[in-house]
C-alpha cells in the first residue's frame, strides 16, 4: 500500500512539474451551454498560480415560462498538453433559483437549489490574440428541491484574456 501511495504521489508531482500550463491572470467571456444545464452564462476566470485558477459563472434566464438565475464556482487544476492547448478539472458548487409563471404546467412553480459537482474540459489559449476557447462539461448533483436533481451539460467557452 505504501508503494502505491508513493507511486501516485510521484506521478502527481511529475505531472505538475513537467506540464506547466500558461494560465492567464484574468479571462472574461461567455460559457454557451447545452443539455439540461442552465444555458448561456457570463464567465470569469482568475489565475491563482501557473497550475490552478478559480472560475465563476453567472446565468440569468428569462422566458415566457418564467425566470431564474444560477451562480457556480469552480476551483480548477490546469495541465498543459502542448503549446496553448490545456486540459483542466476541478470541484464545483452551484446555487440558484427559479420561478415559473402561473400558467406553466411544471411540477414546481418556484424554488431554490444548491448543488456540488465538478468540471472537466479542454481549452486553447491563442498566443497571437487575447482569446481563450474551451469546451467542457460541468456535472452537478442537486441537494435541495430541484426539478432536475442531476445536471450534465456540455458548454463552449469564449473568453477575452487580460
Amino acid at each position: 500500500m505504501k508503494k502505491q501511495i508513493l507511486t501516485l504521489a510521484l506521478c502527481v508531482i511529475s505531472m505538475v512539474a513537467f506540464s506547466q500550463a500558461q494560465i492567464n491572470e484574468h479571462a472574461l467571456g461567455l460559457r454557451l451551454g447545452a443539455g439540461n444545464s442552465f444555458g448561456t452564462q457570463i464567465s470569469y476566470q482568475h489565475g491563482l498560480s501557473n497550475y490552478n485558477r478559480v472560475e465563476c459563472n453567472l446565468g440569468i434566464n428569462s422566458n415566457n415560462n418564467g425566470n431564474g438565475f444560477n451562480l457556480s464556482g469552480i476551483y480548477q487544476w490546469v495541465w498543459n498538453i502542448e503549446g496553448g492547448f490545456n486540459w483542466y478539472a476541478g470541484p464545483a458548487a452551484t446555487i440558484g433559483s427559479w420561478s415559473y409563471k402561473s400558467g406553466y404546467d411544471g411540477s414546481r412553480h418556484s424554488g431554490a437549489y444548491l448543488g456540488i459537482g465538478g468540471q472537466i474540459g479542454a481549452e486553447y489559449n491563442f498566443s497571437e490574440i487575447p482569446i481563450l476557447v474551451s469546451i467542457d462539461t460541468q456535472p452537478m448533483i442537486g441537494f435541495t428541491d430541484v426539478y432536475h436533481p442531476f445536471n450534465f451539460g456540455l458548454a463552449l467557452g469564449l473568453r477575452y484574456t487580460f
